[in-house]
């Protein structure tokens, strides 16, 4: 088992999930969910990180904007996709989601970059381990395999979860900052998004 693997089944102990799909960040993470999931429609809080609605936009999803008091982690509208990336929480992880995490460096767990998603099935992990490894299965000589599917470039890779495995245990041992909607700007004011 490499650094990634066991990262990732630390991960989804801590947090309590079944599986956990180490990605290169939290943005990614929360693409390749909503990709997987085949999202056409959802709506967005008005105070997110900037890069949720951008990512909306880029995958032509019919979106809006929605007002929000969230605490630690909020869903897409509609979906089953978590953007939990300010959270920081033993056993925390809510069944029958995509519970996407940050390891960006201002987050609990900083590695500077990296996520996760967290998940139910052996089928979702092995889907979105093959979506994040440019469609291959990870670890496998690539021009051996006969790729099925559309993959991306968006793997954690094994120094990020060298590091994220060295920090683990201070970070399970420190008291976590709780975030809320109030941590970011109001989005819709920003010129980006002034036609939304």
């Amino acid at each position: 088992m490499n650094s990634v693997q066991l990262f990732e089944n630390e991960i989804a102990n801590w947090f309590g999930s079944p599986y956990a799909v180490a990605t290169d960040c939290c943005t990614h993470a929360i693409e390749l969910s909503l990709r997987y999931k085949g999202v056409t429609q959802t709506a967005c809080p008005s105070r997110t990180y900037v890069s949720i609605p951008m990512t909306l936009e880029k995958l032509g999803i019919d979106w809006s904007w929605h007002d929000e008091d969230w605490t630690s982690y909020y869903y897409l509208k509609d979906t089953n996709i978590v953007d939990a990336a300010v959270l920081w929480e033993q056993d925390s992880y809510i069944p029958k989601t995509l519970m996407c995490l940050s390891f960006q460096f201002q987050k609990h767990l900083s590695l500077g970059r990296g996520g996760a998603i967290l998940c139910d099935t052996k089928q979702d992990y092995d889907q979105l381990k093959k979506m994040s490894h440019d469609g291959r299965v990870p670890f496998d000589p690539w021009m051996q395999q006969d790729i099925d599917t559309l993959g991306y470039h968006y793997y954690m890779t094994l120094e990020t979860a060298e590091e994220g495995l060295m920090k683990l245990k201070d970070a399970k041992n420190r008291a976590s900052k709780i975030w809320t909607q109030d941590e970011y700007p109001y989005l819709p004011n920003m010129k980006i998004f002034k036609d939304k």
